[in-house]
């Protein structure tokens, strides 16, 4: 069971009252100061819902599954519950993690793009727009060259 703001902040005072000799004001003007201190500190929790700690329960936070937090026009964060268009690199290492680390926590196949499926969708139409540059071509084609050797190789 958690503890009260109140019992939170009486040990906080005591123990700072034990390793220095305050007086009956100071420990009062102390225990209040402390008192609001945790209060701020737990609405500015509820408002921001900051990201969990690594072994905190993710059903507490959100309700999404892995295969559900990739959305039409959202992606959420399986470490902490908060939505975004994309999962950036900047993010993931707010968690201790890579890309590749992300998807191989949480099941996903290591190609999948950490992005809402429109963003993903939009960026294969521009590719598909622009077309296979020349050295992807090549490139392309001499990896099917290169493949049918081996084959008649290992053949032989």
């Amino acid at each position: 069971m958690s503890k009260s703001l109140v019992e939170m902040a009486a040990e906080i005072v005591q123990a700072q009252s034990s390793s220095k000799g305050l007086s009956t004001e100071e420990i009062a003007v102390a225990l209040q100061s402390t008192f609001r201190a945790l209060q701020g500190l737990q609405a500015d929790e509820i408002k921001g819902m900051p990201c969990l700690t690594e072994g905190a329960d993710l059903a507490k936070v959100t309700d999404v599954t892995p295969e559900k937090s990739i959305q039409k026009n959202k992606i959420v964060c399986l470490e902490c519950g908060q939505e975004f268009r994309m999962l950036s690199p900047k993010h993931l290492k707010s968690h201790g993690l890579t890309g590749r680390e992300y998807r191989t926590k949480w099941g996903f196949s290591l190609r999948q793009p950490l992005c809402a499926k429109s963003l993903s969708d939009r960026r294969k139409k521009a590719g598909k727009a622009r077309g296979l540059p020349d050295n992807l071509k090549k490139a392309i084609a001499k990896r099917k060259k290169v493949g049918k050797a081996a084959k008649v190789a290992k053949s032989n």
